[in-house]
């Protein structure tokens, strides 16, 4: 019988009889840990040698001896010669020290599992009769993917520190999540959730996660952001796991350094996990990319609320840079009145996409001299991003009848 246990080798001596290949893989893990490696060997493999170079691992240069592990709190002994790996691990068991053997076959007292991690929780696989590494492996895997997509239970049961983490979902689906994204969401005891972005996996969530929905509409605020700041710091101070799922990235007019001042100011542990902006990938879901060789060398990006900048004219002046506007729709008049009045062409190409990525997406392609007609004749409307420059031209990328056409490009 095997008992799984987990061992601390923080500041302890961990010896390695043999420096081959073996070992330079697994040493990593010991001195991830902080444990103190000593390498017992009359060579080295590379990868041994670049941590004793490096000064992580101390080495004795010649062949092991039975004082090399009396002391140590753990050895590893893979020498590719069965009599030695045997005889180090009679050394130990005699001293009482745990020992993997690593030749074929042989068990020594203790084996190294196959482990994954998610945030502060690990998972170690190991087969309790045999050893069969690459079915622990497989085996490991499977439940690392399980784990990276929020499928498994990684909630705390225990109250712990309360935090707040800021999420990027970005553009709306759930796929086009960070894998450090979907982890926190499996971890968290508190959503509060905008209205754009992932919300179809809020309905994955445990039944008791609280999910707060703060999301904004043009012209509706119910939740106003002091009140959302205020939400953040009472539930990470009750001991919460809480996190903020925004759509796109949390610091791209998403409020996010709002949210983290008022955090930090109030002594909460914060942090922020990028996620895919709406700036880019709304337009690439339309075959449309932001910058493109010999076309547009520079990206400007705005917001459709309040005055058109000086930086925003003379980006819609500029035939080198694209321009990309977001909560622009009801703005557009202004914008195309601003561009013309700047000296933009009136035959630049405008597209304009609504609901990117997701099943209802639609693109409106245009010019400034016709965008507020067709715009009005479509019926755009929010969420949508606008995008000015020649990237946005039909032909771009792909022939003009195929981009004129009812279809989007591939995704």
């Amino acid at each position: 019988m095997t008992t799984m246990l987990g061992l601390t080798f923080s500041g302890r001596s961990v010896v390695f009889v043999g420096g081959g290949a073996v070992a330079g893989r697994r040493v990593g893990r010991f001195l991830d840990e902080g444990a103190l490696v000593t390498v017992v060997a009359p060579a080295l493999g590379d990868a041994m040698r670049a941590h004793v170079d490096a000064g992580r691992v101390a080495w004795i240069a010649r062949t092991a001896r039975e004082s090399d592990v009396a002391e140590a709190w753990f050895v590893h002994a893979a020498t590719a010669q069965a009599s030695v790996d045997a005889t180090v691990a009679a050394w130990c068991e005699a001293a009482r020290v745990f020992c993997v053997n690593a030749s074929d076959g042989a068990h020594g007292t203790a084996r190294l599992t196959a482990e994954t991690r998610s945030g502060d929780v690990i998972v170690a696989v190991a087969s309790d009769a045999g050893v069969d590494p690459r079915r622990s492996a497989r085996l490991r895997d499977a439940i690392g993917a399980a784990l990276r997509d929020g499928m498994l239970p990684l909630r705390r049961r225990r109250k712990a520190a309360g935090r707040v983490d800021l999420v990027g979902g970005g553009p709306g689906p759930a796929d086009l999540m960070t894998v450090r994204g979907r982890r926190l969401l499996a971890e968290a005891d508190v959503v509060i959730a905008d209205r754009l972005g992932p919300t179809d996996i809020l309905v994955e969530l445990d039944p008791d996660v609280e999910v707060i929905d703060v999301g904004k509409a043009p012209g509706n605020h119910p939740v106003p952001q002091e009140e959302i700041n205020a939400l953040l710091v009472a539930h990470a101070k009750a001991g919460k796991r809480v996190v903020r799922l925004k759509g796109g990235d949390p610091f791209v007019f998403g409020r996010g350094g709002e949210e983290v001042t008022a955090c930090l100011a109030a002594g909460v542990p914060v942090e922020v996990v990028p996620g895919l902006t709406s700036v880019v990938s709304v337009p690439q879901a339309a075959g449309i990319p932001v910058t493109h060789r010999g076309t547009a060398a520079g990206l400007h990006v705005t917001i459709g609320q309040g005055p058109v900048t000086p930086a925003t004219r003379a980006a819609l002046a500029d035939d080198t840079i694209t321009t990309v506007v977001l909560m622009g729709v009801a703005a557009l008049p202004k914008l195309v009145a601003a561009a013309l009045a700047a000296g933009a062409p009136a035959d630049r190409p405008v597209a304009i996409v609504e609901r990117g990525h997701t099943p209802t997406q639609r693109t409106t392609r245009t010019t400034l001299a016709a965008a507020v007609t067709d715009a009005a004749a479509a019926g755009v409307s929010n969420p949508a991003v606008i995008v000015v420059g020649d990237v946005a031209a039909a032909g771009l990328l792909l022939p003009a009848p195929v981009a004129a056409g009812k279809g989007e490009p591939p995704r």
